[in-house]
C-alpha cells in the first residue's frame, strides 16, 4: 500500500497539475487557493489576458527580459476567485514557485494568510524583501519540501521582524 499523502503535498500536486495549462514556455506555474477548511476556491496558471492570444500561438512578447503577455498564475487564481465572487481573506495560496514581487503584493492585500511554494524563484534580496513585507502584512511564507514539510527560507540578515514593526506602530502581538 502506497503511503498517503498530507494536505500541503496534496494540494501542490494540484497546483502542478494546473501549470500544466500555462501557455508561456519560459516558465510553467501553477497556483491554488484553499480555505482553511480545505476547500479549493480558485486555480491560476501563467497565460494571457483573457481572449487575448498565446505565448505558444504568438511568441512571447518582452520587455526587459521578462515575457509580458502573461498574467502570471497567482494573479490569475485571484482574480478566477474575485469572477466568482469567492472571498479569499484567511485562504491559503499554494504555488509552483516563489511569488515575484509584484504578484505577493497582491496576495497580501487580497487577504491571503500563507503562501505555500514548491520552487524558489528569485535571489536572496528578493526573498528578503519578500519576507519583510510578509511580517508587515502578517502573511506567512513556507517552501514544501521533497518530504512534505513546510520550511522557511527566510535568509539570515538585518531586517525588521514581526514584533519591531509592531512595536514601532505601538502596537501589541
Amino acid at each position: 500500500m502506497t503511503e498517503r499523502k498530507n494536505w500541503f503535498q496534496y494540494f501542490m500536486d494540484i497546483a502542478k497539475q494546473t501549470a500544466t495549462r500555462a501557455t508561456c514556455d519560459r516558465r510553467h506555474v501553477g497556483a491554488v487557493i484553499v480555505t482553511k477548511s480545505r476547500s479549493i476556491i480558485a486555480t491560476g496558471y501563467n497565460g494571457s489576458i483573457v481572449g487575448a492570444p498565446h505565448c505558444d500561438e504568438v511568441g512571447h512578447l518582452m520587455e526587459d527580459g521578462h515575457c509580458v503577455r502573461v498574467v502570471h498564475a497567482e494573479n490569475n487564481a485571484l482574480c478566477q476567485a474575485a469572477r466568482n465572487g469567492v472571498k479569499v481573506e484567511g485562504a491559503v495560496l499554494y504555488c509552483t514557485a516563489l511569488p515575484c514581487w509584484q504578484c505577493f503584493k497582491q496576495i497580501c492585500n487580497a487577504g491571503i494568510s500563507q503562501i505555500i511554494y514548491d520552487e524558489p524563484y528569485r535571489a536572496e534580496e528578493h526573498l528578503r524583501r519578500l519576507y519583510e513585507h510578509a511580517d508587515y502584512a502578517d502573511v506567512k511564507v513556507y517552501r514544501l519540501d521533497e518530504l512534505g514539510n513546510l520550511i522557511t527560507d527566510r535568509p539570515e540578515g538585518p531586517w525588521k521582524g514581526l514584533g519591531v514593526i509592531l512595536a514601532e506602530r505601538n502596537e501589541n502581538i
